[in-house]
């Protein structure tokens, strides 16, 4: 698969700037004293020793280690804890995640109504967030503004954040930014959320969260734990993200192939957007180490090739 350089997507940076709504995105609130006990036994993070305040990446996963959601988690407070996920798994994830609180002192509840959410990129962000790094968090006043992944524009790199405030809390300075370049920069920040055509698709390492924050291994167990822990540590993950170009639409859940075995999938598009400027799209795509060498095609192998290009982060090397 062709490499090419993304210097000339270094422009776009003056694009990405502003404050858009996140109509995709709900939470999920779990208050009570065993809050963070209960999400720590859970998720693929360690939310029990998570400051109030701050936030972390971590992933739901089935027994078999399979992603059913993804979140950005926000400690609020000590007995509170917020959940800021894709809001087409929110109802299904609440059912079961509710289905193991058992005798755990804690409420499990859609809080999406209780919150303004808004993306903020460029100097926006950093107007709330200074220099701050991914998952760093400040809060002011009741609302909450957490440090993503930059979009990475060759050499640019443009702050990206999210930010939860009450309905009647003030938003943030910045001009409107539509949903579809916000989307377009978080593909160029390589990390995204789960959603509903890629539940149950990946183990987390197939989303290179383990190298993005999203994954504790010296944590103690959780759902899918020892198949998560088995991926990493014994050489068996054949599975990345990667960041490619494509001249045609690609849709979340869209099977890609490879000319060496059209009949069989090889990767699957996690997230694509089209670029600012109209010119073909970008998009993250989970799919096999071999078949990144041999090229990706979606639909048929007679369509046109996708371009692979340079991750925005390094991955940490399988032990």
């Amino acid at each position: 698969m062709t490499t090419s350089s993304t210097a000339p997507l270094d422009h776009f940076a003056s694009q990405l700037q502003g404050i858009t709504a996140l109509p995709h995105l709900g939470v999920i609130q779990a208050q009570g004293e065993d809050a963070a006990n209960f999400l720590h036994n859970q998720l693929s993070n360690d939310v029990l020793l998570l400051p109030v305040g701050q936030s972390r990446l971590a992933a739901f996963c089935s027994a078999k280690g399979r992603m059913q959601a993804s979140f950005v988690v926000i400690k609020t407070a000590p007995d509170t804890v917020l959940l800021v996920m894709s809001i087409d798994l929110l109802a299904q994830t609440l059912k079961r995640l509710s289905m193991f609180v058992l005798r755990a002192k804690v409420k499990m509840s859609d809080a999406t109504s209780q919150w303004q959410l808004r993306g903020l990129l460029g100097d926006s962000a950093r107007a709330v967030l200074a220099e701050a790094t991914p998952w760093q968090t400040t809060s002011n006043d009741g609302a909450h503004a957490v440090a993503l992944y930059p979009a990475v524009l060759g050499d640019t790199q443009v702050p990206r954040a999210l930010w939860l405030g009450a309905p009647s809390q003030t938003l943030p300075a910045g001009a409107a930014l539509s949903t579809e370049v916000w989307a377009w920069a978080e593909v160029m920040s390589g990390v995204t959320l789960v959603s509903q055509p890629v539940f149950e698709a990946f183990v987390p390492q197939m989303l290179n969260y383990e190298s993005v924050g999203g994954v504790n291994f010296k944590k103690g167990c959780y759902p899918g734990q020892e198949v998560v822990a088995r991926s990493q540590f014994r050489g068996t993950l054949k599975r990345r993200t990667a960041l490619a170009h494509s001249p045609a639409a690609l849709a979340a859940g869209q099977d890609v192939f490879t000319p060496t075995d059209p009949e069989q999938p090889c990767a699957t598009v996690v997230l694509s957007a089209a670029r600012p400027d109209g010119r073909g799209f970008d998009a993250l795509v989970s799919g096999t180490l071999e078949s990144q060498q041999t090229g990706w095609r979606v639909g048929s192998v007679q369509c046109e090739a996708l371009e692979l290009l340079p991750l925005p982060y390094e991955l940490l090397a399988d032990i």
